[in-house]
């Protein structure tokens, strides 16, 4: 089989409906997200039905636009790369299903996706990127886990969350303090204002020597600084918040620093949602620094959930003797 060149990257795991359309694995030719954080803010949190519901609605005009926005046709595509999971199945079969009747209909070969695999490959889509072998730390809402990068489509898991994931336990405490949905974003926000040392959160490290993490036990945490700050709550919110964010951000870098010197690389990085936070960010080069590391974040466009990282770990597994799946090819809601 050819190689292909020009891949069309669709992704639906959650509630982003993305498409975009990609070179060679590095370049992005266009790259379109439709978001559904208004449709389930109300909710504090993603709604399945809702979110699977909308991605019909969307899948067509974000895939026509993808290919608008690059300059080309359907017969110019070489190939489909769809996220396959984990992820909502009803979200995830949406476009699964669409990209299969595409591919079908343009004759060309198709690949799933591992959701993961395609927040790693969000690297290369970089001008810098890390240089092989690395340790990377997917953190996101759903997700939070080390790997060991070996090459584009090999890697190995060194550790990863017992319970609830990084951005999750922002999501939970955003909602504690009624600051809303996603809560990401406006926690970094907030703790930018307070004193992270006002509110001493225990820092869960577990075993120092090992990679797994917990964050529901900091987000027990927060609940009990909230009761306790009970009608003060809005003066000390913003202490709250970046005593909360320390204490993630320090086990976060803290895990992925020690990775790092285990496995003997000199390059690391920072991929999912979460690493669009800025404080987490912050501490991460300044560990970089100290211990003479380079470290890879990709731009926000590339952190949360889209196509483009689809598309690129798609021409990958291609580039690497992957089979392209057939009609009868199934979804999966949760990681192999």
């Amino acid at each position: 089989m050819k190689l292909p060149r020009t891949i069309l990257g669709i992704e639906t795991s959650c509630d982003e409906t993305g498409a975009a359309v990609v070179a060679d694995g590095r370049r992005v030719l266009s790259s379109v997200v439709s978001s559904q954080v208004a449709l389930h803010s109300p909710y504090g949190g993603v709604v399945p039905e809702l979110a699977s519901r909308k991605h019909i609605e969307h899948i067509l005009p974000v895939v026509r636009q993808a290919l608008a926005e690059a300059g080309l046709k359907t017969g110019d595509i070489d190939a489909v790369a769809a996220t396959q999971g984990p992820g909502l199945v009803g979200a995830l079969l949406v476009g699964f299903s669409f990209a299969k009747a595409f591919a079908y209909a343009a004759n060309v070969p198709m690949v799933g996706v591992n959701h993961l695999n395609g927040h790693l490959a969000s690297l290369f889509l970089t001008d810098d990127p890390p240089a092989i072998p690395f340790v990377a730390l997917l953190a996101s809402g759903g997700h939070t886990a080390i790997y060991h990068v070996t090459g584009p489509v090999t890697s190995t898991l060194m550790g990863q969350t017992r319970d609830d994931a990084a951005g999750e336990a922002y999501d939970k405490v955003a909602k504690m303090m009624g600051l809303g949905y996603p809560g990401g974003a406006v926690i970094d926000n907030l703790a930018a204002q307070g004193d992270p040392a006002k509110y001493a959160f225990t820092r869960p490290y577990l075993d120092k020597a090992a990679f797994d993490f917990s964050f529901s036990g900091i987000k027990t945490a927060a609940r009990r600084f909230i009761q306790e700050a009970g009608d003060a709550l809005a003066p000390e919110s913003p202490h709250i918040a970046a005593g909360f964010q320390e204490a993630v951000a320090d086990v976060l870098c803290y895990k992925l620093v020690h990775a790092a010197k285990v496995k003997k690389c000199g390059h690391m990085a920072l991929v999912g949602g979460v690493a669009a936070n800025r404080r987490i960010g912050e501490k991460l080069r300044h560990a970089a620094k100290q211990e003479g590391l380079v470290v890879h974040i990709p731009p926000p466009a590339w952190c949360g959930d889209n196509a483009a990282m689809i598309g690129a770990a798609g021409f990958f597994q291609l580039a690497a003797g992957a089979e392209p799946v057939d009609l009868s090819a199934d979804v999966y809601s949760r990681v192999a």
